[in-house]
């Protein structure tokens, strides 16, 4: 592949993106990509906005994504989404966790949680899946594993099934983990159609 791929990750603070990213990041670098990410952590230990930009290919030369550039955007928490939409490219897919954590001044009651955000991002993107990574990781019984289930639906929007995820997940988690998110990925990529 010569031409590179970019990927967004936004959330908050304590969803897990950081180490979804390091997920993500070692698959590629283990399918011989070459591999640039960043990460901003605003205020991520309060609970404000996380993001993370991987760019893979075969030559990359800088870790930013610019505004439109983006490949797919990849949503922890569903008003992120809507922060971060003109980064997508006009033919960019979508994957959002619909999941509400409400912002500081929504909870000091100066503001609303955005109403309409799913309805508002079907109409901007092409290609948008939206399932509830929580939920579905309650279902196999932890739910700190949200985030590999957010990277399983990522991997399978992306094409990137051919890669080993089971030896990244064994490299990258604790060894009393890995079943579990194992499970979690395979769950993730189930719910991209």
């Amino acid at each position: 592949m010569s031409e590179v791929k970019n990927i967004l990750l936004a959330g908050v603070g304590g969803q897990g993106i950081i180490l979804a990213s390091k997920i993500l990041s070692e698959g590629l670098i283990q399918a011989g990509y070459d591999v640039k990410m960043s990460e901003v952590h605003g205020m991520a230990q309060r609970g404000g906005s996380v993001t993370t930009q991987v760019r893979f290919g075969e030559k990359v030369y800088s870790p930013i994504i610019g505004k439109g550039q983006a490949d797919i955007l990849v949503s922890f928490e569903t008003m992120e989404t809507g922060k971060w939409l003109e980064f997508l490219k006009p033919e960019g897919r979508v994957v959002v966790n619909e999941f509400e954590i409400p912002s500081a001044p929504i909870l000091a009651c100066d503001a609303n949680y955005p109403q309409g955000v799913i309805e508002a991002l079907k109409e901007k993107a092409s290609h948008v899946t939206v399932f509830k990574a929580g939920e579905l990781a309650e279902s196999i019984g932890n739910i700190r594993t949200a985030n590999v289930i957010i990277v399983g639906a990522l991997v399978k929007a992306m094409g990137l099934t051919d890669i080993n995820w089971e030896e990244v997940i064994k490299n990258t988690v604790k060894e009393k983990f890995v079943e579990i998110n194992l499970k979690a990925l395979q769950l993730g990529m189930d719910q991209v159609k």
